[in-house]
């Protein structure tokens, strides 16, 4: 492993970045590898007919949907019935509909009905053959990850001795983490004493999930601790409040009767983070291309309106608090660095002449930042990057502001869409920010674009 160094969080906490076998789950693997085979005997099978490919194709990516092959602490078939059979049904219409469209006049149902039936029933057997090998490996062999629990009272001795007691749930706790250990004696050592020994302790260690079981520490400092100390892609298991009554959802594990609140870290860590540079490489070239008549109408107006410079270059703050140079229309008159570096933008700026004022109200000025996505400095979406100084300042003022800096910064983002754009609340930005960040996924980032248009369309303003 290799030991990097972040500077986005309060303290600048040393990070460590696992091996991509750290993040590789052998079980999820097998179950991917048995139905993407199983898929293509049936092709095969079918004699490579349009209507099974259609089948075979959508069956596996339904069944990826549908988080068959996610990491999961109890590994039973049971768990999974619902989600095979609804995805193998709908890749079944998908496989017929795709007969009837491609081959008109042709009866598909019964050879997509056949082929469906026999990969439902070989993908069955071979799931339990997988997840039960799974069971005996993680209980025999001592396979599983390194776990810390955050909290040594009642629930985390609890989880802790179930761990050790049920090792099939593939959880190997190293210790806890406690400044005021309550109830019964841990059964392991306790590591630290206080969140500030996080990072350490995962690093030492080798932890790959933190466990959070209501530790003794302020939730808040909690809160930063985890965000920064799991930033390498180590997992993160919340115990709920009022965990007695919290019900079962997508993201919810059970270690026997105690349910656990799965959280996902950075979102820069899962598989679908590629698609979203691609997509902000596509989008952002093809902008350029078909908005250079306006790009050349801006610039136009800009230069007529006050001279040069045209394109005005501000340092920026991005991803983990590097800095680098943006690129906007200028809508101001010019002033001198220092001032543009330290003075706040209003709405009625009297530096904003009528050019500028339009530009600035369609997000013309914006535009040159395509460039800055292309050059890989920001994203299509993203927190709204921020000057050096006024950062500095947000990060120290404005709870889990530094937080922000944990993605790319973007051209448009959730707080702006929900109203937040020049003078306006930093903690709700910065809520905004993190919401976004928590919960990121490649429709959420398309849903933004779409706001953003009807916002430049609304000319909603800043």
């Amino acid at each position: 492993m290799t030991v990097t160094t972040s500077a986005s969080g309060p303290a600048a906490a040393t990070r460590l970045a696992p091996s991509w076998l750290d993040r590789v789950s052998g079980v999820s693997l097998a179950l991917a590898a048995a139905d993407v085979l199983t898929a293509a005997a049936v092709l095969v099978a079918a004699g490579h007919s349009t209507d099974v490919a259609a089948f075979a194709v959508a069956v596996v990516a339904l069944r990826l949907g549908a988080r068959l092959y996610r990491v999961r602490l109890r590994l039973s078939f049971l768990d999974d019935v619902p989600r095979a059979l609804t995805s193998t049904a709908l890749a079944s219409l998908v496989g017929v509909a795709a007969g009837h469209w491609l081959v008109p006049g042709t009866d598909v149902v019964p050879r997509v009905g056949w082929s469906a039936a026999a990969f439902l029933l070989a993908t069955s057997v071979l799931h339990v053959l997988v997840l039960s090998t799974g069971r005996w490996v993680r209980r025999h062999w001592g396979i599983g990850e390194r776990t810390l629990v955050l909290g040594a009272g009642h629930v985390g001795v609890e989880l802790a001795t179930t761990m050790l007691e049920h090792p099939e749930f593939g959880l190997r706790p190293v210790g806890f983490l406690d400044g005021a250990p309550l109830g019964a004696s841990p059964p392991l050592p306790v590591l630290g004493t206080s969140v500030a020994d996080l990072a350490g302790i995962i690093e030492q260690y080798g932890v790959q999930t933190v466990v959070m079981a209501f530790s003794s520490d302020r939730e808040a400092k909690l809160i930063d601790a985890v965000i920064e100390g799991t930033r390498n892609g180590t997992g993160l298991l919340v115990v709920p409040r009022l965990y007695e009554l919290h019900h079962d959802g997508p993201d919810v594990e059970r270690l026997r009767g105690y349910p656990l609140i799965r959280f996902h870290g950075d979102p820069g860590r899962r598989p679908t983070w590629w698609a979203k540079r691609g997509f902000d490489l596509l989008v952002a070239a093809t902008a350029l291309a078909v908005l250079s008549p306006v790009l050349l109408l801006a610039a136009l107006g800009v230069l007529a309106e006050g001279g040069r410079p045209i394109i005005f270059r501000q340092e920026r703050v991005g991803l983990d608090g590097r800095p680098f140079d943006i690129y906007k229309f200028r809508s101001l008159r010019p002033v001198d660095e220092a001032e543009s570096q330290q003075t706040w933008t209003i709405a009625d700026d009297p530096r904003l002449g009528p050019v500028g004022r339009v530009l600035r109200r369609t997000s013309v000025d914006e535009l040159p930042q395509l460039w800055n996505i292309v050059r890989g400095d920001m994203s299509l979406v993203g927190p709204r990057p921020e000057r050096p100084g006024f950062a500095a300042a947000f990060a120290v003022e404005h709870a889990r502001y530094w937080a922000r800096h944990r993605v790319p910064v973007g051209l448009t983002g959730l707080a702006q869409v929900n109203g937040l754009r020049g003078d306006t609340s930093i903690d709700d930005r910065a809520r905004f920010d993190n919401y976004y960040i928590a919960n990121w996924s490649l429709w959420l980032d398309v849903k933004i674009i779409l706001l953003t248009v009807r916002e430049v369309f609304g000319a909603g303003g800043r």
